[in-house]
């Protein structure tokens, strides 16, 4: 006997050609859409824009931008204190960036998305085990905890990632956790559970595919938030080691002469913010085409 639940309990899934007007109609999407790929772009083919990152040149030092006076044209945003070109550490820190944002916000998922998971569909003692846990978590402060982690595991690119994943999981487990609370006594889980369907296939394939939507806005959100956390790791001298060029890292280069090279400093703060900026809009827009009443809205 076949047996098909669909992945919405309310209604069909929505047309290929409806999401695509819906997105037209959303331009926080497109604008962010656009950020990040050129971003993404920028940070990909880094090699064939610019040169060599951690290339020293002490003659040219804290020279200036390229269209200012003594600056030159082959540094477009002058020079660091040692001579290395600021365009192109701008360029190769937008990597570790977006590696940090997006991996870390992958194992945020791995980790909260089964807890979310069991806490609500099983309930009981597992659930306020859990959800105890999550408040214990929250009850730091998110960046004093990244600290202490990174501080024991040491400063690398794959610590900061895990510790970024590891404190990022609990909005995961709760998003999960409301759906399947509010799921899980709907009929169509009750017919799973009728044909034979066992916990385990109840969650991946009935329960897991409704939150996937809260969950993908959540995570483009915190995408913005974790580069936001790398950089002030790195500001501190808790991330990424040197010289791999960082965002956080180049704006604590260039705090001592912000006021005698600004150039130092500035362009990488607003790299930060036009990037974050994009991943919240984008954010955004998912949350304007992912709301069932504007769904509906743009079928009809």
């Amino acid at each position: 006997m076949r047996h098909s639940i669909p992945v919405s309990a309310t209604s069909e899934a929505p047309r290929l050609k409806a999401l695509l007007r819906l997105l037209s109609r959303s331009k926080e999407a497109m604008v962010g859409t656009a950020v990040i790929l050129l971003v993404a772009a920028t940070a990909v083919f880094a090699p064939f824009l610019t040169g060599d990152p951690l290339r020293q040149d002490l003659s040219v030092s804290l020279q200036p931008p390229g269209w200012m006076p003594g600056g030159d044209l082959r540094h477009p945003l002058g020079t660091d204190v040692l001579g290395r070109d600021q365009l192109s550490r701008l360029i190769y820190a937008a990597r570790v960036s977006l590696v940090v944002g997006l991996v870390s916000v992958v194992v945020a998922c791995v980790v909260g998305v089964p807890v979310g998971l069991l806490s609500g569909f099983l309930g009981g003692r597992i659930d306020s085990v859990l959800m105890r846990l999550a408040d214990i978590q929250l009850s730091f402060p998110m960046i004093l905890l990244a600290l202490t982690i990174v501080a024991l595991l040491g400063p690398s690119l794959t610590n900061v990632i895990i510790t970024i994943g590891i404190t990022s999981w609990v909005p995961y487990a709760r998003i999960v956790r409301s759906t399947v609370l509010s799921l899980k006594g709907q009929p169509f889980v009750e017919a799973a559970r009728a044909i034979g369907c066992g916990t385990v296939r109840i969650l991946t394939k009935h329960l897991l595919p409704n939150a996937w939507a809260p969950v993908i806005i959540v995570a483009t959100l915190q995408v913005g938030r974790a580069i936001i956390m790398e950089s002030s790791l790195s500001f501190l001298g808790l991330g990424v080691r040197p010289p791999t060029p960082t965002w956080g890292g180049i704006l604590a280069d260039g705090r001592t002469f912000i006021f005698a090279a600004w150039w130092l400093a500035v362009p990488a703060g607003l790299a930060i913010l036009i990037t974050v900026l994009g991943v919240n809009l984008l954010g955004n827009g998912l949350r304007y085409l992912i709301d069932p009443r504007l769904r509906v809205e743009g079928l009809q």
